[in-house]
């Protein structure tokens, strides 16, 4: 994969930045969207601007095709029933939904709901809510000082058969841990079939090939914008037999099948989890985003990111006072990769390396109770992506020695 010709698909990754060049190293907060993704936006507002399964006019059937024909490619791209696609405006409506419509409903006293210490809030937060209204246990796995899952205590959590949800990453936002998510669903399954299985997407899906029943997952959620996408789109991908059971998270247009002014009736999955006018042209985006990957190949680019690691991992571990968190193995994580300079804090080390062009995460990533872990309140990260050259990894280096030069002064 020739990462120099597909950055020039990108118009963002043509600006200077302080009067450099910029070495855009933050895709795991956001990545930066090709051209063929911004024109497939503009061409629906252009074109075929209309409301979906509502009209009967040519606008509103061509808007329709477009929005279904995305569901579609984005149920292919993941391993998933086109009926088990639900469009959200990112991964933590996706997570929401199955803590309100799920674990709040299916879950009560004696039941566990097993998350880790390696989540991110929002496969955190929605489920202490549902905790407090449900009345079920939560409880974690706890991750090792080499930033992995500590497996002998997933194990001994699961054999209990009181797990009645696990919710995990697939790949850590912070330390790139990549989790052997296939496995440990198994293992769940085997000590409780009618447990569900939720897998937090959000970093894998853009950069891994994924396939849900592969996994063995019942749920994924993932967000648009990490995966060359717009904001304002996610998608909680699952099984249509388990959304149908659950109760609507949103009342409202669209998510309903009869309306009296007794009650309601809703609509079958995935309508009755998607309320109100959707986010059209950002759904049309995130097609054309994963058109864009699918003609690269998954494995291409997970290819191409291990190379990005096995060069950046030993030239950031080379330079004096600097610590690498996460696996050392690039086979066994992703291009998120957080470091610490020691003695600095991380907003100090991302404001100067900002001034040398290179744009990095400074921040506890939405992810305190992991950093925490790593005994900080902190940590600086840069990320990788399929537009990032081994030529960015010495413009990295640089800024980091400028910056331990610059507080050594």
């Amino acid at each position: 994969m020739d990462a120099t010709m597909i950055r020039k698909d990108f118009p963002t990754l043509e600006r200077h930045v302080h009067g450099r060049p910029l070495v855009y190293l933050d895709s795991a907060a956001t990545s930066q969207k090709p051209r063929a993704v911004l024109e497939a936006m503009q061409r629906y507002y252009e074109d075929a601007n209309a409301n979906v399964h509502r009209g009967v006019h040519a606008l509103a059937e061509e808007a329709t095709e477009l929005y279904e024909g995305a569901r579609a490619r984005i149920a292919r791209f993941v391993g998933a029933d086109p009926r088990g696609i639900v469009f959200t405006k990112n991964a933590t409506e996706a997570f929401n939904i199955l803590a309100y419509s799920y674990a709040r409903h299916r879950l009560g006293p004696g039941d566990v709901l097993l998350a880790t210490e390696m989540e991110h809030h929002a496969n955190l937060v929605p489920w202490q809510l549902a905790q407090a209204e449900a009345g079920f246990d939560l409880r974690y796995v706890p991750v090792t000082p080499g930033g992995e899952l500590d497996l002998e205590a997933f194990e001994a959590e699961v054999a209990t058969g009181r797990v009645a949800l696990f919710a995990v990453t697939a790949m850590s936002n912070v330390v790139g841990t990549i989790n052997p998510v296939a496995d440990l669903a198994a293992a769940v399954k085997a000590a409780n079939r009618d447990a569900l299985v939720v897998v937090d997407g959000a970093q894998s899906v853009p950069h891994l090939p994924t396939d849900l029943v592969a996994l063995g997952a019942d749920m994924l959620c993932f967000s648009g914008h990490k995966m060359l996408g717009p904001t304002g789109v996610g998608v909680l991908a699952g099984d249509p037999e388990i959304l149908e059971a659950m109760p609507p998270f949103l009342g409202g247009g669209e998510m309903i099948a009869n309306v009296t002014l007794e009650g309601a009736t809703f609509n079958e999955v995935p309508y009755k989890f998607e309320a109100g006018t959707p986010p059209v042209a950002e759904v049309v985006g995130l097609g054309a985003a994963v058109d864009y990957l699918e003609r690269l190949g998954m494995a291409e680019v997970r290819a191409h990111e291990v190379a990005l690691l096995e060069a950046v991992l030993p030239a950031l571990e080379g330079i004096d006072g600097v610590s690498v968190h996460g696996p050392t193995d690039p086979a066994r994580r992703g291009a998120a990769v957080s470091f610490a300079i020691e003695g600095l804090h991380p907003h100090d080390i991302g404001t100067i390396m900002d001034r040398e062009g290179v744009a990095v995460r400074a921040g506890h990533h939405c992810a305190k109770p992991l950093v925490r872990k790593l005994g900080s309140v902190a940590t600086t990260r840069a990320s990788f992506y399929l537009y990032n050259t081994l030529e960015e990894i010495p413009a990295l280096v640089d800024a980091v020695e400028t910056t331990k030069r610059f507080f050594d002064r």
